[in-house]
């Protein structure tokens, strides 16, 4: 294996950092590298806010769910869908007129352009991820970015066709962090499919969930009355508070995108 394969599989999550500044430099190397990112159509269908007023990081460490690491962090970037920069350059360009001219009505932006600036704006973020892994700068995806999105479109002043998708925390790791083991990941027979997906059988999801209840076997009874790994996931995860209120957001998210209803502040 050559370095960028060995770095793409020993990455990990680091929420701990040391006091190691990241440098006016490294940032700049880190945004050239997102900005590199394959794009649709070479649109570049996203925006990056750097994250350096610590007030703002401060709420932030709030408004997502409560992670106080967030307002540590020693760089922070704001990944946005955006396609409010095109939409104004067709207004400005004489798009309108043009459309009149030839007796059509001009096209406002859809939910399925929202979701290509959200691809567009994940690719960059994941560029950037890798960047700051060469250079040892280690990282965080926030997803609880999307929760709360009437705060978060206030706190940094998004207009119609502009939504967060992801924050990332990154900062260079603490000796701990740096030595820390990485999550085991599944089995890539339940993961990878050749040709058409292939839905999994009950005995394939009792052998795709096995390592995981072992795990939790090996921790000891709880106190919750949970028994294995999907109960765990379901309660902790996909029925938790965070994720009702995600969903909730993204509701109001594309309400607001697809002009059904304006932001609620």
């Amino acid at each position: 294996m050559n370095q960028t394969i060995d770095l793409l599989l020993n990455r990990k999550s680091v929420r701990v950092y040391s006091d190691r500044p990241v440098t006016r430099e490294e940032k700049d190397i880190i945004l050239r590298a997102a900005m590199r990112a394959p794009t649709a159509g070479n649109m570049m269908l996203y925006s990056i806010i750097e994250v350096e007023d610590q007030a703002l990081k401060d709420r932030l460490a709030v408004t997502c769910d409560n992670q106080p690491f967030i307002a540590k962090a020693p760089y922070v970037l704001l990944f946005l869908a955006d396609y409010q920069r095109w939409y104004d350059a067709y207004r400005a360009g004489g798009v309108k007129a043009l459309c009149d001219q030839r007796g059509v009505e001009m096209r406002l932006p859809e939910e399925g352009d929202l979701l290509l600036a959200c691809c567009d704006a994940l690719i960059a973020a994941q560029t950037a991820v890798i960047a700051a892994e060469s250079l040892g700068i280690g990282s965080c995806y926030i997803g609880d970015i999307i929760e709360q999105y009437e705060t978060h479109c206030e706190m940094f002043c998004l207009p119609e066709y502009v939504a967060p998708v992801t924050l990332v925390c990154f900062g260079y790791p603490t000796p701990e962090q740096a030595a820390r083991k990485q999550p085991d990941r599944f089995d890539r027979k339940f993961i990878v499919h050749r040709d058409r997906y292939h839905q999994l059988t009950p005995d394939e999801i009792k052998e795709w969930m096995q390592p995981r209840n072992d795990q939790m076997a090996a921790a000891g009874p709880r106190q919750d009355g949970i028994q294995n790994a999907a109960q765990f996931n379901y309660f902790r995860k996909f029925s938790a508070d965070f994720s009702v209120e995600m969903s909730r957001s993204v509701r109001a998210m594309i309400r607001r995108w697809t002009r059904e209803a304006p932001l609620q502040r």
